[in-house]
C-alpha cells in the first residue's frame, strides 16, 4: 500500500493535499457511513470493539471512580466509549467529535439509555462538536482524555497532542486506543489479509461508501508502530508512557501522563 510510506505527521486519505483537507476528506466519509457505523463497528471486529472499549474503561476506574473527576472523549463518534467510561464511575465525561451525524446518532443514543432501567444511576455523558485540533475548553480542564480509534484520523498528531497536554490538568491522563498491525507471521499475515482485502470489500458494500473502508487499512499501515507512538508521546511532553497489545497484537492501548 503505498500510503504506509508516508511521513505520518497526520492522516491523509486520498487525494489530499493539506491538513485543511484532510480534516474536510475525514469529515465527509464519517458522515456518510455515520447511519450504519455501529453495526459496521460491530460486526467487522466481530464483536471485539465492545471488549475493547469495556477493558479500557476497566483499565481507567481509579479516575473514574472520583466525583470530581472530569473525563473528555476526543473523536468520540457515536458515544459508545463515553458511555463505558460513564457506566464505570460518577466522574463527567464530555464527548466531542467533529462530525455532527456522528454526534446526532451519540445524542439519540444517549437518551434512549437514559429511559433504559438496566442502564443504571451513572450521570449520562454529555456531547459536543469540537475540533481535536482546536478544542472549545479552558487549558487544565480535565483529569484524563482518551480517545478510541479516533487520533490516527488526525490531520496533525503533534497538534492534536499538543492540544490534549493544554486541556489536561497537571498528573492527568491521556489514553489512546488504536488499531496497530501485528508482526510478520501467521497471524499478521491473517489481519492484513482481513483487513486489505476482506474488511474494504464488505464494508464499502454494507455503508455505501467504498472509499471509507479502503481508507481505513491504508490509515492503519501508515500510523505509528506502538514503540514509536511512545516516543511521540514523551516528545509532545507525557511522561510514564506505556502501552498494552490486545487481541493478537492488533489493538494498542497506551497511556501518558501530563507533568
Amino acid at each position: 500500500m503505498l500510503e504506509a510510506a508516508a511521513p505520518a505527521k497526520g492522516t491523509r486519505p486520498e487525494g489530499a493535499q493539506s491538513e485543511q483537507d484532510a480534516s474536510r476528506k475525514v469529515r465527509e466519509m464519517f458522515t456518510e457511513i455515520a447511519p450504519r457505523y455501529d453495526f459496521l463497528n460491530h460486526l467487522l471486529s466481530f464483536e471485539q470493539d465492545r471488549v475493547w472499549r469495556t477493558r479500557t474503561a476497566r483499565r481507567l476506574r481509579p479516575i473514574l471512580q472520583r466525583r470530581d473527576a472530569r473525563v473528555l472523549d476526543l473523536c468520540c463518534g457515536t458515544g459508545d466509549l463515553a458511555f463505558a467510561l460513564a457506566r464505570s464511575g460518577p466522574a463527567r465525561v464530555t464527548g466531542a467529535d467533529f462530525s455532527h451525524a456522528m454526534l446526532v446518532r451519540a445524542t439519540t443514543k444517549s437518551k434512549t439509555r437514559a429511559r433504559d432501567p438496566k442502564a443504571g444511576s451513572a450521570a449520562p455523558a454529555t456531547f459536543l462538536e469540537a475540533d481535536a485540533l482546536q478544542l472549545p475548553f479552558a487549558d487544565s480542564s480535565f483529569d484524563l482524555v482518551t480517545t478510541a480509534f479516533g487520533f490516527r484520523n488526525l490531520a496533525n498528531y503533534e497538534s492534536g497532542l499538543r492540544e490534549i497536554q493544554r486541556v489536561l490538568r497537571p498528573g492527568g491522563t491521556l489514553a489512546i486506543l488504536e488499531f496497530t498491525e501485528p508482526p510478520p507471521g501467521l497471524a499478521g499475515d491473517l489481519y492484513r489479509w482481513y483487513c486489505r482485502t476482506a474488511l474494504p470489500k464488505i464494508g464499502g458494500l454494507l455503508s455505501g461508501n467504498k472509499n471509507a473502508y479502503k481508507y481505513l487499512p491504508a490509515s492503519v499501515a501508515r500510523f505509528f508502530q506502538p514503540d514509536e507512538l511512545v516516543s511521540v508521546m514523551c516528545q509532545a511532553g507525557f511522561v510514564s508512557v506505556e502501552y498494552q497489545l490486545w487481541t493478537l497484537a492488533s489493538v494498542a492501548f497506551h497511556t501518558g501522563v501530563k507533568t
